[in-house]
């Protein structure tokens, strides 16, 4: 149902079948590999830990990075966010990794645990690990097996050979850096994601028989020719390696450095020299990434808890934190074009950012770097961002140019996005660009233009999250097996509903807040290796589980046996439920037009009535069942599977 209660338009309704029923689980529908994150943070609640680990791993290769900095669009669609705050989700899927996932188990013996361990779910969708064992039918370690090669070994590269090791196919996956996982370890800070965590992770991949060749750069080391003769398919999955351009004057010269070329640089050890006040530009996550390892980098700091300087005039645009850090060493600023409300970085980094001392200025752009008359940054000049977006939508800032103001530095660390380098790719690939310079893909098998040569990763999607690199990864490796196979992937859905008999919740599950994720002190985050994010504990992740509303169970109404007595929409204490004359809804809805021919009832729209459920508002807690005196209204739980077909096309 779309609509406030009480209405005087018609209410829209949706007549439930199986689309229906799997967007209201929306934890799982928002996840890009369709985790049932429902799923394991019930059976997290029952104290099921393991279950809730295989739940986890099950569609995802990586769930013990995700666990650590996922960006969880699962709980950005948790419909417990509606009534409070969403369920801790990635929290919980590092609790049960952490005892179950790559780090606590053998590379050699995962797969194995897996294998065995493998069941059926009550909710699978197509990216399930049950999907893909067995289907090669052969060893991957078999020498005669095809092998396909892929180009990066970051989170899609590592998906897609995880997934063909699978199928039956032997990966080769070729690296550029002299150690895997792309992005995951050059890129993000080894505070957030811990690096023998990312060791476990890629070593259980290799061990299902992929080849992991590092310090290999296509074009120098080996010809995209080359690897074309060598092996039967090619995967392009390199990351958003470069930093994007900043383009104002000034930008040119020392004490301006790139931010991924910075983290890169602290991931690998190297050297890096910064001074005592830095600006960083740019509000993402990756922009945090820069400012919170610079803080680190910058050496020693003695820090006074004080409220930030704002003049009158600063008051109009700048939008510092509630508090600052006073500091002998290391003050940086993180400067961007976004409000605070249209910021994308992960609110988590925002506000340990601000217990670090982070200062953040909110709603300015950069108009030019200032040097001083040696050529050395001494600050950046920055004018209030007046508005972000044209006319039609299309991003486009415009300044306040009679108001700019400087910002005093001596280093610039520039994060305003990133892009891929295809500098290995010419016009003799085959590989048509489109105007953005990234490859023309076909969008079901996701091969380019040159026959047996696909994308995955930032080349199909542009840099976006972790989960949807991973998504993108799976995917690519479906278009390989096809084009090898010459079977198509399909997949079959099925559905069942189950009365729950004695349907209970936990007691005051509706009124839990959301567990704080324990951290370190800020006093004590200056080493660039200690993890900032602590763990939950047996009992407060239970809790945090019980919080869920469990949206895979769904009240049914059975229309011959209702009296229409209004009991359930009486007792629902969200008011989700409300009886509706017929005339009351959109009588030009397609489906509700079928339903009402079938049932006879196309011309009752005076008589008529309907009950009629708003999903977003419901928390599953059974009154209504309770209620009705003649057991009109029951709780099912909804169970699917996406079991994935083969056939020659």
């Amino acid at each position: 149902m779309s609509g406030p209660v009480g209405r005087e338009q018609p209410f829209n309704v949706r007549i439930p079948n199986l689309s229906y029923w799997m967007e209201n689980i929306p934890c799982q529908y928002a996840c890009p590999v369709h985790t049932d994150a429902r799923g394991y943070v019930r059976a997290i609640a029952a104290g099921d830990f393991e279950s809730a680990y295989l739940i986890a791993r099950g569609p995802n290769p990586l769930a013990s990075v995700c666990g650590r900095i996922c960006a969880a669009p699962c709980e950005m669609a948790c419909r417990r966010g509606t009534i409070d705050t969403p369920i801790a989700i990635r929290a919980l899927k590092r609790f049960v990794t952490s005892s179950y996932g790559a780090e606590a188990t053998p590379p050699e013996a995962l797969l194995h645990y897996l294998e065995t361990k493998s069941a059926e779910r009550l909710c699978e969708g197509r990216d399930e690990l049950r999907n893909f064992l067995g289907q090669g039918g052969a060893p991957v370690t078999d020498s005669e097996l095809p092998s396909v090669a892929i180009i990066g070994a970051g989170p899609a590269g590592l998906a897609c050979a995880h997934d063909l090791a699978l199928l039956g196919f032997r990966a080769v996956i070729y690296e550029l850096e002299d150690r895997a996982a792309g992005m995951l370890y050059v890129g993000v800070p080894e505070y957030r994601l811990p690096r023998d965590l990312i060791r476990a992770e890629v070593a259980s991949i290799e061990a299902m028989g992929v080849e992991i060749k590092c310090n290999t750069e296509v074009g120098r080391d080996v010809t995209l020719a080359a690897l074309r003769e060598q092996h039967a398919a090619l995967v392009l999955a390199v990351g958003a390696k470069k930093s994007r351009a900043l383009p104002v004057p000034g930008v040119e010269g020392p004490g301006v450095l790139s931010g991924i070329d910075f983290l890169r640089d602290v991931a690998l050890g190297r050297s890096v020299t910064l001074g005592k006040k830095m600006v960083v530009i740019g509000g993402g996550s990756v922009s945090y990434d820069v400012a919170r390892s610079a803080w680190r980098t910058a050496g020693p700091m003695e820090m006074e808890m004080v409220a930030p300087e704002r003049t009158v005039a600063h008051m109009a645009y700048e939008d510092v934190t509630n508090v600052a850090a006073r500091q002998t060493h290391g003050e940086v600023h993180l400067c961007c074009l976004e409000s605070r409300e249209q910021m994308l970085a992960d609110p988590m980094d925002i506000r340990e950012g601000e217990e670090e001392g982070i200062i953040r200025h909110n709603s300015v752009g950069p108009q030019e770097v200032l040097r001083d008359a040696d050529g050395k940054v001494s600050g950046v000049r920055f004018a209030p961002v007046l508005s972000l977006f044209d006319a039609e939508g299309r991003f486009s800032p415009t300044f306040d140019m009679d108001n700019t103001h400087v910002v005093e530095c001596d280093t610039v660390l520039v994060a305003i996005g990133q892009v891929c380098d295809l500098g290995f790719l010419s016009p003799e690939s085959g590989v048509e660009l489109d105007p953005r310079g990234y490859p023309t893909y076909d969008s079901d098998t996701l091969m380019t233009t040159a026959a047996g040569t696909f994308v995955a990763g930032d080349l199909q999607t542009g840099p976006r999250l972790v989960i949807d690199a991973i998504a993108s990864g799976k995917k690519a490796a479906r278009g390989v097996f096809t084009h090898l196979t010459g079977q198509a992937v399909t997949f079959e859905d099925t559905e069942a509903h189950f009365e729950i008999a004695d349907y209970a919740r936990e007691g005051g599950y509706e009124t839990i807040r959301r567990a704080e994720i324990g951290t370190l002190d800020p006093g004590q985050r200056r080493d660039l290796k200690r993890v900032v994010e602590g763990r939950m504990e047996d009992s407060e992740a239970c809790r945090e589980g019980s919080r869920c509303l469990d949206c895979g169970v769904n009240t049914i109404f059975d229309g011959s046996k209702c009296i229409l007595c209004g009991g359930c929409s009486e007792v629902c204490p969200e008011l989700c439920l409300k009886l509706v004359s017929l005339s009351n809804l959109d009588m030009q809805n397609a489906e509700l037009a079928e339903v009402l021919d079938r049932h006879h009832m196309a011309d009752a729209a005076d008589t008529g009535a309907a009950i009629i459920k708003d999903e977003a508002r419901c928390i599953r807690c059974g009154l209504c069942a309770e209620r009705c005196p003649v057991d009109a209204v029951t709780m099912e739980r909804f169970s699917f599977q996406q079991r994935r077909t083969c056939h020659v096309e």
